[in-house]
């Protein structure tokens, strides 16, 4: 079963994605915190990097 963005992030589907609702991680590079974004919808669990060149830095 494919689930919903909102419903993987526990949020209800009828409330607007706000800063203070968004999950959030450390990148494992630069110890920086940084949240969830579109883009990363489908692949969140796997999500380490806050940027390309904190990719490249590993």
């Amino acid at each position: 079963m494919i689930l919903s963005v909102q419903a993987r992030l526990n949020m209800p589907e009828t409330k607007r994605y706000t800063k203070s609702t968004l999950p959030s991680k450390t990148c494992v590079v630069c110890k920086r915190p940084f949240e969830w974004r579109k883009k990363w919808g489908k692949c969140w669990e796997e999500v380490k990097y806050c940027s390309e060149r904190c990719r490249k830095a590993k």
